[in-house]
């Protein structure tokens, strides 16, 4: 891993609420959650949310798919571990 990914993805890191975005997929697993869920659970308005799951996802750490009309984001394992062997 460059210096310059492990930078991005720390600094994704480096909010309270992507970092508690963050948190609460990696104890979802691999099964993901709505970003509804998301936002209901963490109380995060869902314009804010979508930011969030945005700079997550462009970090290389949240990947998403669509689940007939939700969208499920759930936690990047691979690029996590990059980083942490990084």
């Amino acid at each position: 891993m460059e210096t310059q990914l492990a930078v991005s993805r720390l600094s994704a890191l480096a909010q309270e609420n992507r970092l508690a975005v963050f948190r609460l997929l990696v104890q979802a697993g691999v099964q993901g959650v709505a970003a509804g869920e998301i936002a209901r659970s963490l109380g995060v308005a869902p314009n804010t949310l979508s930011a969030q799951l945005t700079v997550l996802a462009n970090a290389g750490l949240v990947r998403s798919r669509r689940d007939g009309r939700s969208i499920i984001y759930f936690a990047d394992y691979d690029g996590m571990s990059e980083l942490l062997v990084f």
